[in-house]
Order: C-alpha cells, then sequence, then structure tokens
C-alpha cells in the first residue's frame, strides 16, 4: 500500500509524489517485460531452501558464443553482443528471432554464452548466422540445482552464490559436475526485481 502525507512543505510533497509515481511505473513496466518473455519450461523436484530447487529441463536449442574466459565482468558484454546480432538479423536469411531469457553464461575452463531459441524453432528452423563465432547447437536435457538472487550479477556476487549452493548440496550429500552456469533473466534497463540465478548439472 503506497502512503502519501500532505505537508505544508509543497516541493518536497510533489518531490515524493513524483518519486512514487515513477517507482510505480518502473515496477509495471519490468512485469510485463518479465510477463511476456518466453523462458525455457522447467519442473521443480525438490526445493533445498526457499531460495534453492532442484529443476529438470528439457532439451534447448541455444545460439551459442564461445567466451576467451568464464569472467562476466570481463567477457559478458561480448558474449551477448556475439549472440544478439544473430537474433537481431545478422544471419543468412537476415531474420529476426524473439529474445528469451535468460541468457546463459556457462563459466567452465571453456566458457560460453548462449540464448535459448522460443520453442517454435527446430534446430533446422534456424538461419544459419553470418558470424562464425555464433553456432546453433542443441543442449541436452538436464537435471540442475539452482540458486536465485537479486540485485546487480558481477563476477564477486556469482561467485559467492556459486559457494552458497555447493555448501547446500554438499550437505545434502548431493553430487554435481561443474561448470557452473551463471543465468540473467532481466533486460539492461531493469532496475528493480531483478533476476539471477547461478545453476549446476547434477
Amino acid at each position: 500500500m503506497l502512503w502519501i502525507v500532505f505537508t505544508r512543505n509543497q516541493p518536497m510533497q510533489r518531490l515524493f509524489i513524483s518519486t512514487a509515481v515513477i517507482a510505480i511505473a518502473l515496477i509495471g513496466l519490468n512485469s510485463f517485460y518479465m510477463g511476456r518473455i518466453e523462458k525455457p519450461a522447467y519442473t521443480v523436484e525438490k526445493e533445498l531452501s526457499p531460495r534453492i530447487e532442484i529443476r529438470q529441463y528439457a532439451s534447448m536449442v541455444v545460439a551459442k558464443t564461445n567466451l576467451p574466459g568464464s569472467s562476466f565482468d570481463d567477457y559478458g558484454s561480448q558474449g551477448f553482443r556475439n549472440v544478439a546480432s544473430y537474433i537481431f538479423g545478422n544471419n543468412q536469411q537476415q531474420q529476426k528471432i524473439a529474445m528469451t531469457s535468460p541468457v546463459i553464461m556457462e563459466q567452465g575452463k571453456e566458457a560460453s554464452m548462449y540464448f535459448v531459441m522460443p520453442k517454435q524453432y527446430a534446430k533446422s528452423d534456424l538461419p544459419q548466422p553470418n558470424s562464425s563465432r555464433v553456432e546453433i547447437t542443441e543442449v541436452q536435457p538436464k537435471r540442475l540445482a539452482v540458486i536465485r538472487f537479486g540485485g546487480w550479477a558481477n563476477d564477486r556476487r556469482i561467485a559467492k552464490y556459486q559457494a552458497l549452493l555447493k555448501a547446500a548440496l554438499e550437505k545434502e550429500n548431493i553430487s554435481f559436475k561443474e561448470p557452473f552456469l551463471f543465468m540473467a533473466y532481466n533486460a539492461p534497463w531493469d532496475i528493480i526485481a531483478r533476476r539471477n540465478e547461478v545453476a549446476v548439472e547434477l
């Protein structure tokens, strides 16, 4: 509930109301964006805590680019640009493809970033990339342990949640195999209700 207190300080009153209106508008735009964009389907097998889930994902067709390192701070923007150019029309048919969420970064020795293609497309339906840095491939079904966190992501925060997820799995005697994945759900302009996840295959 939004409470507005009227005072004799009219400039402060107007500032407060303006700030509240902007905040409400941003919440609405963010909810609209997140509600409309397609996300890969998964089933939740188990909750280990309010923020940690065991999920089963089906196979996914993705547009993927390899990265020279696993640092999100250093290579996240580069990976995003490489793959975004493909869905924005840098392909042999100049076809634009709807963006989905999340953008996924595999943070192992052979680091990569990929966008999941809309479920309407089989691999054979998609145009070939113009760039040699992008490939269309299929990710096999995976069972993932996932921890969720909000706010803005960086290498330090990603490492923190990797450690928390690892500790939770070890406590439950659940084996896993690296590399860890980082999944970013929001558009760059979203400033509230941001959703990030760290995951690892079981």
